[in-house]
Parts: C-alpha cells; structure tokens; sequence
C-alpha cells in the first residue's frame, strides 16, 4: 500500500474502524486526516490513533488521494459541500447506506466513485463488505479501494450498483439474524433446563464452528447439512419443525425485505 494521504468525513465507528486496521497495517498515521464536527469525538481520534482531526473541511484536503465518505446519509449533503472544492481529484470510497454513486458524483465533482457495503464486525477486523466501482475508477484506484478496507476483513465486488441492495439485505443486516438465532437458541436453551450463559456459549461456538467448516469444504451448505441430518436423528426432529413453520421461506422473505428497505433509502438519499 502507498502511504498517500487519505482523508476521511465522519469520525465514527465505521471510520475508527478502518482507520485502526490502517495503522496495523503499517500506513502511519501522519497520512491520515479526519472531518468530524464533534470535538469530543476529534479529541478521541488524536488520542487513540493519533491522527488529524479538524472541526471543518479546509485547504488541508487539498491532493489527497482518497476521501472515505462515512457519515450518516442525511448529513452527506451537507459535508460534502465544503469538502468538494479540495478532493474533486480524489477517489471517493463511500461506506454510507443510501446514497447511490450519481449523488456522489454531483456532490464532490468526481466520477471516480466506489460505494462499500461494510458490516459490523468489520470493528473487530471479521467483516464481509461488498463494492462497486463506476467505470471511470481506474485499476490503481480500485486497488487503493481494497488496501483501505482489506483490514476490515473480506471483500466482494458486485458489477451493478443495483446488486448493492441486496449486498445489504444479505450481510450488512446479516450480523443482526445471527443475533437473532443466538437469541432463539438461548431461549431454548432456558426452556430445555439450561442457563442464559450455556445456552449463548454453546450457540456461538457452533456458529463459529459451523462457518469454519463450510468455509473450509468444497461442498455447498446443503450438502454439509444432510450429512448431519440422519433421518429418524434429533436433527431431522428439529429441520423438518423449521420446514412445517416455513421458517426458510419466512427468512428469504426477510431478506428481500431488507433489499426493498436498502431500495427505498436509495431512493429517498440517493
């Protein structure tokens, strides 16, 4: 990676997030400045990462070579004007929900616009973020796009800006149905004479476990799941439960559900 200097709008956890595996990485941190109003906020940004943080976009911006755009979709219009005289040169890696890479382009002047899907285990280095690239982002710059989040964990591109809906619906909501099940399982874990406590060590481990193996086996989840399902076996019990509830369609609802949502703030930010 180019230690080039990077600059970010918003301060928050998504930004101190990416921010923290840079400087693991080894990019230091006199490469990085930081637009963030709050001064509370700016004062924990210098103390723990010891970087740049300024109340208000300035001349400081100016030949920067990427300006990663994390603040709250409704205030996107807002910062960006003040910024737009000084980084219209710059990649702009967007990890905002809601605001489609045309809204982008006509707030900071520059077709060179990728848009990041990130989740939130990205904060402990696990996430999963899906990308997009306009046309006029160039090989360099889709590689500078991936140092900046590669530390955050995995990457995936998508062709269509559009397929960015559902990137949403599928792992950036996607941390939230796990904490649902490990909630269900928790439950039922109190209801079967367990504790609270068992129940949610005995989830996580097999989510964890479960994930490991089917990312480390060649065969698809469905295959995985019959060789632990015996017919007549406590495992058949409880699928074939799930099937009579329509848990499966239910959840697939859920999902295209969260895709239509991600549409419509497209629509209403973008």
């Amino acid at each position: 990676m180019t230690h080039d200097r990077i600059a970010f709008v918003g301060g928050g956890n998504m930004a101190a997030a990416v921010i923290g595996g840079l400087l693991a990485a080894g990019r230091p941190a006199a490469s990085i400045s930081v637009v963030e109003p709050n001064e509370g906020q700016r004062a924990q940004l210098r103390e723990r990462f010891g970087v740049a943080a300024i109340g208000a976009a300035d001349a400081s911006l100016a030949g920067v070579a990427a300006v990663v755009w994390a603040v709250k979709p409704q205030s996107f219009r807002d910062a960006a004007a003040p910024c737009r005289p000084f980084v219209a040169d710059a990649l702009q890696l967007s990890v905002m929900a809601g605001i489609r890479s045309d809204a982008l382009v006509a707030a900071t002047g520059s077709e060179s616009v990728v848009r990041a899907m990130p989740n939130t285990p990205a904060l402990i280095g696990q996430g999963m973020a899906g990308l997009f690239a306009r046309s006029a982002v160039s090989a360099p710059q889709k590689a500078l796009a991936e140092a900046l989040l590669a530390p955050t964990g995995r990457l995936l591109w998508v062709a269509r800006e559009e397929d960015l809906d559902a990137v949403t619906a599928l792992s950036g909501s996607g941390p939230a149905y796990v904490f649902y099940f490990v909630e269900a399982m928790m439950q039922a874990a109190q209801e079967m004479g367990l504790s609270a406590e068992q129940g949610k060590q005995l989830a996580l481990g097999t989510f964890a476990g479960a994930t490991a193996l089917a990312q480390g086996s060649d065969e698809p989840p469905e295959r995985l799941r019959e060789r632990v399902t015996s017919k007549g076996g406590t495992t058949h019990a409880a699928i074939t439960a799930l099937e009579e509830r329509g848990v499966k369609a239910a959840f697939v609802a859920a999902l295209k559900a969260a895709q239509r949502r991600a549409r419509e703030l497209g629509d209403e930010f973008g």
